[in-house]
């Protein structure tokens, strides 16, 4: 059998340019990791370190380490990398043996016999996009750095929340395999569902030493085996499994996973095997047109879903750092938040298996978008040929896992040649065409015929179309955060909202440790460097103005409010767009995670740390969720019995009907019932019911708001949900009042008057120390208990200091 050396120890780093220091290197790792751990360099994610550290990313670095001699019984011996980043020179004993320049592939040596001192020489990833650039000519793209000229994660050369830091290394694992025969080169499996039984079709590539003798390949998976016979380098073995369980997404169903064995045999026994887990499931894409326009919904086991989704992005700058429990917590986050889509954003990686076993697992469906983002990419050669290869290596190795349901060809970028000047300024030069509508559809379906391809987000499916046009297809919404209030969310129904969201800082102790010593203000030096978005603190600081009256110099408030108003937006968006299923299908909040502390659209930050934002989520994206909508013409505001109808959305995700009684109650702002009713709602399974509000509540001016309230079927906490017609700013709030006591493993707040958005930071007790809950609105005499984890020495000064509300302008 193959037999496996890994070679993860051993290795040095050292600098040609420089004094010929040999450093000790990690494998997985990278050159800033180890500078770091040697501390050569300061942390670039602490204060404006990030700026001493960019010449890393502009010199050439060396990996070494001897390789073993000899000693194999096997006939071949390869060298085996799994990822380079990204421009390198592999050498034993000074013979060259390949040269590589993408990082999203794998590469493959033979070294039979040889031994000696292994060399992995990196360039400057810089001077490799520059010289590309050279070769193909300019295209334009959204940022100044040369990304779109390498085949490298993008966002290492910075993006509007992340850090420029472009890496060099060794940054997944390395090995040699020993082997003889034949081995196991590629296993395509195609699996499916047919008149209740799962299909698996194992396309098997293998690579021989010499000669052709007949080869064997047995598979097995739930309980069945089959055997097929093959006399040159490739075949197929096909199994039928009854009665098969199939696979659901969170919040559907279970989700099974069948160990596939397959074995390769010779004459004389067993030579290779490949042993990966998958599930049966089918997914489709539904693109139909209707009397809205185009359709974009995902079906899976038939089942039509709204989904759920957040976007992600690399977890950290340094991805070679990501263990599989980090990915696991994360991911936990993100299904613990209702979360049941995660688009794998197209500006970093193809995202390790641990990624992708954690998603299998917690049923998390996955959008994977091809590597291109928010930038003209050549389609000349050297580029061409590798994003073929990288392409086609990724779309056989993501296949088993049954959480992948749909591959992406880009991000944005059908849309900057639209609309962001990039057409006549490539004058008539490739930008990525034929890479998204030809070379990676076709991948797609030679390979992988049983998932869906879309060629862009957004995308409407047509050049006769807006490609972000939000009646057709996948729409990215970034007026409302650019330009606009986000009540202007409620002003369409998109078919499908890929991305939008709002910025907020992270978590108060998130930026106590990123920017030590220094006096926090909203445009102080660390806090400013930790903003990357263009004129980023000016959209908050004007979003905040169209709701809120901001007191100058008060940091903390302005903190509490910044995180407030995200909260604000992403649920003025998420409540109207699920109120309108089926039209609308799904929202995909940019974005969940962040790769260092940074202000940023993230619902959890740098650290790790909750912002109010993921506690938003949880509601939101609950199976069930109440909201107040205004249908019609007119304005709501108006007065009672003219402008537009004023509605009660019960959204119903859940797969029992529910049926409940609403408690509706016109209120003051002084804590007085106006005029109340209860009428019945009845929502079936997985729908939307809709109840008008009657005249005599529907709030008039800014002295008075609607509340709205059910009982959760499930047994959790009541639904609420608030219709306010007036900005904060506008609403006569009378001064908060509460009382605080310390709870068993938490904090219990009583209101004596209407408080609004109360929030426990519960990162100002201690580092460590989580809430349970983010803003919650208490009307007079009501209670909640907040939990609160990790806090070593409760004290009920501190609780109080910890604890905000939105409180009267002036």
């Amino acid at each position: 059998m193959r037999q496996v050396t890994p070679l993860t120890d051993g290795w040095i780093l050292h600098h040609p340019e420089g004094t010929g220091q040999a450093l000790p290197a990690s494998v997985p790792g990278c050159v800033h990791t180890d500078l770091l751990a040697a501390g050569l360099i300061p942390d670039p994610f602490l204060g404006r370190d990030e700026t001493e550290v960019a010449w890393v990313g502009r010199r050439t670095w060396t990996y070494e380490r001897d390789l073993p001699a000899g000693g194999s019984a096997h006939e071949r011996t390869d060298l085996v990398f799994d990822g380079l980043d990204t421009v390198a020179e592999i050498l034993l004993d000074g013979r060259p043996l390949g040269r590589v320049r993408n990082m999203h592939r794998s590469y493959r040596f033979d070294v039979t016999g040889l031994s000696g001192r292994l060399t992995v020489r990196f360039a400057s990833a810089y001077d490799e996009a520059e010289a590309v650039r050279g070769a193909v000519g300019d295209r334009p793209g959204a940022y100044p750095e040369p990304y779109q000229y390498v085949r490298k994660m993008a966002c290492s050369f910075g993006w509007d929340w992340g850090p420029t830091l472009v890496t060099a290394g060794i940054w997944r694992p390395v090995r040699l395999e020993h082997w003889s025969t034949a081995r196991i080169a590629r296993v395509r499996p195609l699996v499916t569902v047919a008149d209740g039984a799962g299909v698996v079709e194992l396309a098997v590539d293998v690579e021989r030493t010499e000669g052709g003798a007949p080869l064997d390949v047995e598979a097995s998976v739930g309980g069945v085996r089959a055997r097929a016979r093959f006399e040159g380098t490739a075949g197929t073995v096909r199994l039928r499994v009854p009665d098969v369980r199939l696979w659901w997404p969170r919040g559907y169903g279970e989700q099974p996973l069948y160990e596939v064995e397959l074995t390769l045999f010779d004459g004389e026994g067993a030579v290779d095997s490949w042993r990966r887990r998958t599930g049966f499931r089918t997914v489709e894409l539904d693109t139909s047109p209707d009397a809205h326009g185009t359709g974009f919904t995902l079906v899976v086991n038939g089942e039509r879903l709204f989904a759920r989704g957040v976007n992600w992005i690399p977890d950290d700058a340094f991805p070679s750092r990501i263990t599989r429990d980090r990915y696991r917590r994360r991911l936990e986050q993100a299904a613990a938040a209702g979360v049941d889509l995660v688009r794998v954003w197209g500006g970093g990686i193809y995202e390790s298996e641990d990624f992708y076993d954690a998603c299998d697992e917690l049923g998390l469906l996955v959008w994977q978008d091809f590597p291109f983002a928010c930038a003209a990419y050549p389609e000349e050669q050297p580029l061409r040929g590798e994003v073929e290869a990288e392409a086609r290596e990724n779309v056989v190795r993501l296949m088993p896992h049954p959480s992948l349901v749909l591959w992406n060809g880009n991000n944005e970028n059908q849309w900057g040649f639209r609309d962001w000047g990039w057409e006549p300024a490539l004058a008539g030069d490739s930008w990525g065409e034929g890479y998204y509508l030809g070379l990676l559809p076709r991948v797609v379906a030679e390979s992988d015929p049983t998932r869906p391809y879309t060629a862009g987000s957004p995308w409407s499916g047509s050049w006769l179309r807006h490609p972000n046009d939000p009646a057709h297809g996948t729409h990215h919404s970034w007026e409302v955060w650019n330009r606009r209030d986000y009540a202007d969310y409620r002003l369409d129904v998109p078919r499908f909202v890929a991305e939008f969201g709002w910025q907020a800082p992270p978590a108060y102790a998130t930026l106590r440790r990123a920017l030590p010593g220094e006096e926090l203000a909203a445009d102080s030096p660390g806090v400013l460097h930790h903003q990357k978005a263009a004129d980023g603190n000016g959209k908050l600081e004007r979003g905040l103005a169209r709701h809120f009256a901001v007191p100058e110099g008060d940091f903390d408030r302005w903190h509490y409010l910044t995180q407030l108003n995200q909260v604000r937006a992403v649920a003025a968006g998420i409540e109207h767009w699920r109120s309108h299923w089926p039209v609308c299908a799904g929202s995909v909040v940019w974005q969940l995670n962040d790769c260092w502390p940074v202000t940023s659209w993230s619902a959890i930050d740098g650290d790790g740390r909750e912002k109010p934002l993921y506690h938003e989520l949880r509601r939101l994206y609950a199976d069930r969720l109440l909201t107040v909508r205004t249908d019609g013409d007119g304005d709501a505001s108006a007065g009672r019995g003219g402008g537009r109808r004023l509605v009660v959305a019960a959204v119903n995700q859940a797969a029992e009907e529910w049926r409940t009684v609403l408690r509706l109650r016109r209120t003051a702002v002084d804590g007085r019932v106006l005029a109340e009713a209860e009428p019945r709602c009845a929502a079936d399974a997985r729908t939307v019911a809709l109840v008008e509000v009657p005249a005599e509540l529907v709030p008039v001016g800014p002295e008075e708001f609607l509340v709205a309230d059910a009982q959760d079927p499930a047994g959790g906490e009541p639904l609420r949900a608030l219709h306010f017609p007036a900005a904060d700013r506008d609403i006569p709030y009378p001064r908060p009042e509460f009382e605080v006591a310390l709870a068993p493993e938490g904090v219990t707040v009583t209101a004596r008057t209407l408080v609004r958005d109360l929030l426990l930071q519960a990162d100002r007790l201690d580092p460590e120390a989580s809430a349970d809950r983010g803003p919650v609105t208490l009307l007079p005499g009501e209670r909640v208990t907040i939990g609160v984890r990790g806090w070593q020495t409760p004290d009920l000064k501190a609780a109080r200091a910890a604890l905000y509300c939105v409180e009267p302008a002036g």
